[in-house]
């Protein structure tokens, strides 16, 4: 075992403040992760971790190798990754969005895991916001506009949004034309994971977006829910065309408002921005953007 695995080791317990989580990452034994970090501390003759009974934390040396350690694995990754032949291997840990998961990645990734056959996937779901370093995630695949300005983001869709309400609401409260007539109506408020605040609904009026805040019955965290409070008649909500396209088919739910449509949601891939891009994750980001691009091809 040479000085590089005490780098990757040292970095990866780092960051995921575990030795534990760190061996499971690098698919390393416990007592293996614990014998290097002790062989480097030895060699360098510094103590560069403090163990408590719950976490483990950098030391101020700690702090110094580690920033050195984290730019020497990217320049060794870098100088690899040069070589274009090299097959991208090993665990790939990822957190997709539930309903993009769903609807356009989960169906073509057999492609993907029969072209990288040396790539082992790990698939997490969430909505919420993840700590992609301290959770040990290599990128996310999150919908909405993007305010971490830690991570890069690289934008794979914009997908056609809607505002549509049930037929039974719209028999209750009657179909708005105009953005004015919604003061007297309801919305299912979307809490947004970043700010704890409903987000307000937003239409385009002559190339502008305009917010429109509404009262609301009920008050949701999850997009399933959002859309199943819909269908029950809850209230109005602005979702992707894709997620409703069955509803909107059997008339479940109803398009409102046309004439102001929400403006597109954008979808984007984000990842560190401490990090050089691992052949394994800069290919499934590749791909993740042709599977869009390749939706939206048909659509055209």
């Amino acid at each position: 075992m040479d000085r590089f695995q005490e780098m990757q080791v040292f970095v990866r317990i780092a960051e995921r403040h575990s030795f534990t989580q760190a061996a499971d990452d690098l698919q390393m034994p416990r007592a293996t992760v614990t014998n290097l970090m002790k062989r480097l501390e030895e060699r360098l003759g510094a103590r560069l971790l403090e163990r408590t009974t719950r976490t483990v934390r950098l030391t101020p040396d700690g702090e110094t190798h580690y920033r050195r350690c984290v730019r020497l694995i990217q320049d060794l990754e870098e100088a690899e990754g040069s070589f274009r032949h090299a097959e991208p291997k090993g665990l790939l840990r990822v957190n997709l969005q539930g309903t993009l998961a769903r609807h356009f990645i989960v169906p073509a990734l057999p492609a993907f895991l029969e072209r990288y056959a040396q790539i082992e996937l790990h698939v997490g779901e969430d909505d919420r916001l993840v700590d992609l370093v301290r959770e040990g995630v290599d990128c996310v695949l999150r919908a909405g506009t993007l305010q971490d300005s830690s991570m890069i983001a690289r934008r794979v869709a914009l997908l056609e949004q809607v505002t549509v309400a049930s037929p039974a609401y719209l028999a209750r409260h009657g179909a708005p034309d105009d953005l004015r007539v919604l003061e007297s109506h309801r919305a299912v408020n979307y809490i947004s994971s970043a700010t704890g605040r409903a987000v307000p609904l937003e239409f385009v009026v002559n190339g502008s977006i305009e917010t429109v805040e509404l009262a609301s019955a009920i008050s949701v965290t999850g997009v399933e829910l959002y859309t199943q409070a819909a269908l029950a008649g809850l209230g109005i909500v602005q979702v992707p065309r894709y997620h409703i396209d069955d509803a909107l088919a059997v008339g479940r739910l109803q398009c409102m408002l046309p004439a102001f449509p929400p403006p597109p949601m954008p979808v984007s891939v984000l990842y560190p921005h401490s990090r050089q891009l691992s052949a394994r994750v800069r290919v499934f980001v590749d791909w993740v953007a042709s599977v869009f691009d390749a939706t939206n091809a048909r659509d055209s």
